[in-house]
């Protein structure tokens, strides 16, 4: 059971402690600015890292732990047999483009290959009640919502025959069935794009992508495309590899246009510890099925996301570090006014002391207003803190989340600061003699 005795004395030094901080409020609140400042800092920096840890995490998502990312180039450089590079302006090879026989040329040969996702894409626009609306139209197969790790929100998938017939069915993101069927589920209706209707058979379940994740990983916005079979992309709408094979005199590495049958191969290997090398035999298969011309470029996304969460990461530690040495100088400086406050205050130490006041009793009134000061310091920088996370977000579009953890730990650390730095100028107070105490001036 907890001694009365002491919970009077605590009570008695919190009183005594407020009296003596209200009696010097502006110092007081100087000597707390420190601690203001320094814990504002350390929530809106782990507000920052929170955010940006989700940001990564979300776009890992998007873009598949174990993916390789082929996309095609219009660059005619070609490979010659010492791997040194042919300028477009000598004797030109032909290359047929990055097509479907690539991708199942990698499929079909490499174990390591789990399953490969093409991608063709057509900037188009869609119609529906006479709302015109522009999107991106995909055509793909059903290895692509693996690849992506896309779910359904409503509907289905592309079923077997749909597939198989080329059927005009589609998948649409959320933003579109909410632009063309505000308030209604677009499931079942028809939409038209260019000249072709398309039934509504799915709706994927809506993403949060920043502009920056699409410009950075090379990542759509899934939530405004509409996605189509394969098969019925190349009868329906377009197939430029028989687009090409038209042009009898003009070989498709040296046009002008997109001789690409392909827009996006993404490949998944079944293991991460495979994906380097990998992309290395695909790389080289690549190189020779299109007779040298270097008319792709590979790239594996979890490694720039890798690289962005090392730089973020270090950054967030940097940062750490100036809210840490702002505590610390908080700290400091409350030692400094407690310091200054017994010098002040010798004489009143004296008459404690006299009338029967131990040391004990001398420490913990001080240290109560060092806490005290500390714990005020702490409020005020968690309110000045999560202000400030919010204003980061909405000025600068930056992702921030607070977390009750952040919170509570940078308060800890603001009343522990105000107890360790506050226990010398206690101990200085204590220790002074009640005689001599009373004779200064």
């Amino acid at each position: 059971m907890i001694d009365p005795n002491l919970i009077e004395k605590i009570k008695a030094n919190i009183f005594e402690a407020l009296r003596a901080i209200a009696t010097n409020t502006f110092r007081s609140f100087l000597t707390a600015l420190g601690i203001i400042f320094g814990v504002a800092a350390v929530i809106t920096m782990l507000a920052i890292g929170n955010g940006a840890e989700k940001e990564i995490l979300s776009q890992l998502e998007l873009v598949g732990v174990n993916n390789i990312v082929i996309t095609p180039t219009k660059t005619t450089k070609t490979q010659t047999e010492d791997n040194q590079d042919q300028e477009p302006n000598l004797p030109k090879r032909f290359s047929k483009g990055l097509d479907l026989l690539d991708a199942e040329n990698i499929q079909n040969h490499l174990p390591s290959v789990a399953r490969v996702s093409p991608e063709i894409i057509l900037n188009t626009f869609v119609i529906n009640n006479g709302k015109q609306n522009a999107v991106k139209l995909i055509g793909i197969t059903p290895a692509f919502f693996d690849t992506s790790n896309l779910n359904l929100d409503t509907g289905s998938m592309f079923s077997a025959q749909h597939l198989q017939h080329a059927a005009p069915v589609c998948i649409i993101g959320k933003k579109i069935e909410k632009k063309l069927f505000t308030g209604q589920s677009a499931i079942g209706n028809h939409i038209k794009v260019k000249d072709v209707w398309l039934q509504v058979v799915g709706v994927i379940e809506e993403k949060l992508i920043s502009e920056k994740a699409q410009e950075n990983l090379g990542i759509r916005d899934v939530n405004q495309d509409v996605y189509i079979p394969l098969k019925t992309f190349l009868i329906r709408f377009k197939d430029r590899k028989k687009a090409s094979q038209t042009l009898k005199r003009e070989r498709p590495s040296t046009s002008k246009n997109n001789y690409h049958q392909v827009d996006k191969l993404i490949v998944q290997v079944s293991n991460s510890k495979m994906l380097k090398g990998t992309a290395e035999v695909v790389s080289k298969m690549l190189k020779r099925r299109h007779n040298g011309v270097l008319d792709f470029e590979i790239t594996i996304p979890i490694q720039l996301l890798k690289q962005q969460q090392k730089t973020k990461h270090i950054f967030n530690i940097v940062l750490s570090i100036i809210a840490g040495i702002s505590l610390l100088i908080g700290g400091i400086g409350i030692m400094n006014i407690m310091l200054a406050s017994v010098l002040e205050r010798t004489k009143e130490i004296g008459i404690m002391r006299a009338i029967g006041a131990t040391q004990e009793d001398v420490i913990l009134q001080f240290l109560s207003e060092s806490v005290l000061i500390s714990v005020g310091g702490g409020i005020v920088g968690i309110l000045l803190g999560i202000i400030g996370a919010y204003i980061i977000e909405f000025t600068s579009g930056i992702v921030t989340i607070l977390s009750l953890s952040s919170i509570l730990l940078s308060f800890i650390i603001a009343v522990t600061i105000g107890l360790i730095f506050g226990i010398f100028p206690a101990k200085a107070a204590a220790n002074k003699r009640p005689i001599e105490a009373l004779r200064s001036e």
